[in-house]
């Protein structure tokens, strides 16, 4: 790998073109995309390491992640085939399978997954700066015009024509350039996950529990990485949230019933949201990306590849800007037109209406739900085929539902 651009303690400039806050899949996307199109780029991680702490359950598709990179054993935990749904009675339906054609996906390493991807950007040109933190924007005018960035207890002052904000759900970036980014509680999903080891497990599937008693307004899932090794996480909505009653007091409980003996080597904490994607993503010389835009799937809380389809797409629009020397929000604007009115964006209205549907679903509606597919093969595993096949085999909710059906 060529070490041109990784700068790992450096001093900073004092301008670039483009600025990139987070050293996710998202940043490393758009500082990647941006550099190759011959863009100065700067990317800063806050954190001292890149992709550490893992704060996901690590799963993406293959066909997803095939529009980016190649699979590499080295960060491919688990090559997975089926997913199975798991009623509150324990009833099963499962995905995939013999049908899928090895289609499902993988669980990956994340820790050495973004590395690679950061690396990727580095070796396209991108100056890479760790444990450098975006304290406040440089506003001018009203304008985005770069970044207060603090690193080893020094203060820069670093100029961009375009900010590409990829800090993740807990974003402050946007919100300190004047974007509304709030995300109501009960759309907050709080969430616990433990890596745990010496577990009875298939290898090849992905495990979702749902249950309301279980875990309201949210699921359990156990993510397979490797050998008797898997995520085990939960997350439930903010508003179900309370001492006693928190997301990890529930996933103990989980855990005490089906893997009394599991060795537990890691436990992780955190939000995803589960809300629609911010109005505008886009502002005067600002982009927003992934999870910091709200562009995490509002069923599944998954949120790589949206972070690395708009990570790239915002490299290309930041690029073009800056060549034609127009960055405003108005230049900008393709950037939210395109993903919003692409496939992404559809994907996420409908998948925002099926979170509100079922969510909120009691555990004798679940039961019901998962017993009358337990006869079905699907051979499509999209969400859009699977709530249509829940639908044919439910009439009834049609007449409790009768929007979303219209949405299908």
């Amino acid at each position: 790998m060529s070490s041109r651009g990784y700068c790992m303690g450096g001093k900073m400039k004092e301008a670039y073109d483009c600025l990139v806050i987070g050293g996710g899949p998202g940043g490393a996307l758009a500082a990647k995309t941006a550099a190759e199109k011959g863009l100065s780029v700067l990317l800063i991680e806050k954190r001292p390491a890149i992709g550490a702490p893992v704060r996901c359950a690590e799963g993406i598709g293959k066909e997803a992640l095939a529009e980016f990179i190649e699979p590499d054993p080295k960060w491919v935990a688990a090559d997975l085939d089926k997913a199975i749904l798991i009623g509150p009675d324990g009833t099963k339906f499962t995905i995939g399978g013999d049908h899928a054609g090895g289609k499902v996906g993988y669980v990956l390493d994340r820790k050495v997954f973004d590395r690679e991807l950061v690396w990727q950007a580095a070796e396209a040109g991108a100056e890479i700066q760790v444990h450098a933190r975006a304290s406040a924007p440089i506003m001018i005018d009203g304008k985005v015009s770069g970044a207060i960035i603090h690193q080893h207890g020094q203060t820069y002052e670093v100029r961009a024509k375009v900010v590409i904000a990829a800090d993740g759900v807990e974003s402050k970036f946007a919100k300190w350039a004047g974007i509304n980014t709030t995300v109501p509680l009960a759309e907050l999903e709080t969430c616990a996950q433990y890596i745990l080891n010496d577990i009875d497990i298939d290898e090849r599937a992905n495990l979702f529990y749902f249950s309301f008693d279980a875990a309201p307004w949210g699921y359990i899932w156990v993510f397979p990485k490797g050998h008797r090794c898997a995520n085990v996480g939960i997350g439930i909505a903010g508003t179900k949230s309370g001492d006693g009653h928190r997301a990890k007091d529930y996933l103990d409980r989980f855990i005490a019933r089906e893997f009394p003996n599991g060795k537990i080597t890691e436990l992780i904490v955190g939000g995803v949201s589960a809300c629609k994607p911010l109005e505008s993503t886009v502002a005067d010389n600002l982009i927003i990306v992934g999870d910091a835009a709200r562009l995490s799937d509002p069923i599944t809380g998954g949120g790589i590849y949206n972070a690395m389809y708009t990570g790239r797409l915002a490299g290309e629009v930041a690029a073009d800007a800056v060549k034609n020397g127009d960055t405003s929000k108005k230049a900008l604007m393709i950037y939210d037109k395109t993903w919003r009115e692409g496939s992404l964006g559809h994907a996420l209205a409908r998948n925002y209406a099926v979170k509100e549907a079922f969510i909120k679903m009691d555990d004798n509606k679940l039961n019901s739900i998962i017993h009358s597919m337990s006869d079905l093969s699907l051979d499509d595993i999209s969400v859009k085929a699977l709530v249509k096949e829940i639908f044919k085999a439910n009439p009834w909710l049609a007449l409790e539902l009768p929007r979303l059906l219209r949405a299908l």
